[in-house]
């Protein structure tokens, strides 16, 4: 029950996160969709899941990073600030105005700075760095203590400089800090609840339609025999005979270059993951299926279809099939698991998922933080990846304890 717990929470997180990006597309061609009257609705957006929330590299749960740390996260918001006041023209009044005209569009999610003269923010911003070169010129400041002081003053200045909202869109936005950020500064909370979407449409699609065409394609193997048995068997056996990964890979590597790789059709970019898994995980429930078929064509009451007169398609169709269902779904529930991993593999070897979040390229993209000893996304993406593959362990067990006599747990 624990196990059917957690999927459904995927689940709804999946269908929500679907439903917005549905909704938003929909909205933004109608010109209903308004993200300030609905923050909660597009707190899940792929384009959330891009958005710069912070400095690169923020740890999560609020924990402070060490001093050499809290400097470059520091110096990583005040060249944001100094880029936007530095702006050299001739007309002094211009160059405020541009300035001010720039500071205003800092946005990182919520917090935007506030409303005070341009004189302000360029005097806070030169006694900031004038800390920060103070605290260089020391050199390792992690065995400096004395230091933390002048560390935490450059913290206040910043956090001055960048406010952010009450209510619901302020604690939104302390939410996705929740687990830091990764190395453009997005959120990793968010990015890893989005790729539940990816996660749960990719092994429903795949899942489905793998255990569809293999159930349907064993059966008729099986019910039919004869060439079709033959050549059924020999597809799936020289299908068999290559590696999946590799297979998989070549499959999908086949799409390079085509419609299906651009990137500005999001909606188009999965279909080559679709198709190479679909044409390669149907080979288990075909071989199941198929010596079920074998056994059941055998019964009596099969037999007693014939001598009545129905046809044999008739008899796959109305009698054979529907007594593998159970197959179906165990096959269902293993192959959705399969789709996930698989996805990540893909993913990670630059093969997957290329528009928008997922568990895979998550784990892609924090190679090099691994490396700085940053693990909070790569963390993240396999810890939500863990709990949805160990519900499904375990709800697969479960159908095998009741559906298959000859599973013995």
């Amino acid at each position: 029950m624990v196990a059917l717990g957690v999927i459904a929470c995927y689940a709804a997180i999946g269908l929500w996160v679907l439903g917005t990006d549905a909704a938003k597309r929909l909205g933004e061609r109608t010109g209903w969709w308004s993200v300030p009257a609905s923050p909660l609705l597009d707190a899940l957006t792929v384009e959330r899941a891009d958005e710069v929330v912070g400095a690169p590299e923020i740890p999560g749960f609020g924990i402070r990073p060490r001093p050499e740390e809290r400097v470059r996260i520091a110096q990583s918001y005040l060249d944001e600030f100094r880029k936007r006041v530095n702006i050299r023209v001739r007309n002094r009044a211009e160059a405020d105005q541009r300035a001010a005209d720039a500071i205003a569009g800092i946005r990182f999610a919520e917090a935007t700075p506030p409303n005070w003269p341009i004189a302000e923010f360029r005097e806070r911003i030169k006694a900031a760095l004038d800390d920060l070169d103070a605290i260089a010129e020391v050199g390792e400041v992690d065995r400096h203590p004395e230091l933390l002081p002048r560390i935490e003053k450059v913290e206040r200045d910043i956090a001055s400089m960048l406010v952010a909202p009450a209510g619901v869109r302020g604690m939104l936005y302390h939410a996705r800090l929740a687990l830091g950020t990764d190395r453009q500064g997005r959120s990793i909370l968010v990015r890893a609840v989005y790729s539940i979407k990816v996660a749960i449409q990719i092994g429903l699609v795949v899942a489905l339609v793998a255990v569809l065409f293999g159930s349907v394609l064993g059966a008729a193997a099986a019910f039919f025999g004869g060439w079709v048995d033959l050549a059924v068997v020999w597809l799936y056996s020289t299908l068999s005979s290559l590696p999946d990964l590799v297979l998989l890979g070549v499959l999908v590597f086949m799409f390079t270059g085509s419609i299906f790789d651009d990137v500005t059709k999001p909606w188009l970019s999965l279909v080559p993951i679709y198709a190479a898994m679909c044409l390669t995980f149907w080979i288990g429930p075909c071989r199941v299926v198929r010596g079920e078929v074998m056994k059941i064509k055998e019964l009596e009451y099969i037999q007693a279809a014939r001598a009545i007169g129905f046809g044999r398609a008739y008899i796959l169709i109305r009698h054979a099939l529907p007594n593998t269902l159970h197959l179906m779904f165990i096959n269902f529930s293993l192959l959705f698991i399969a789709a996930i991993k698989n996805e990540v593999v893909l993913s990670f070897l630059g093969l997957g998922v290329k528009v928008g979040p997922s568990w895979g390229r998550m784990i892609q993209e924090s190679t090099p933080q691994v490396i700085n000893g940053f693990y909070w996304q790569i963390g993240a993406a396999t810890v939500f990846m863990f709990f949805l593959v160990l519900a499904f362990n375990i709800v697969s067990d479960a159908l095998q304890d009741a559906f298959d006599p000859k599973h013995v747990s």
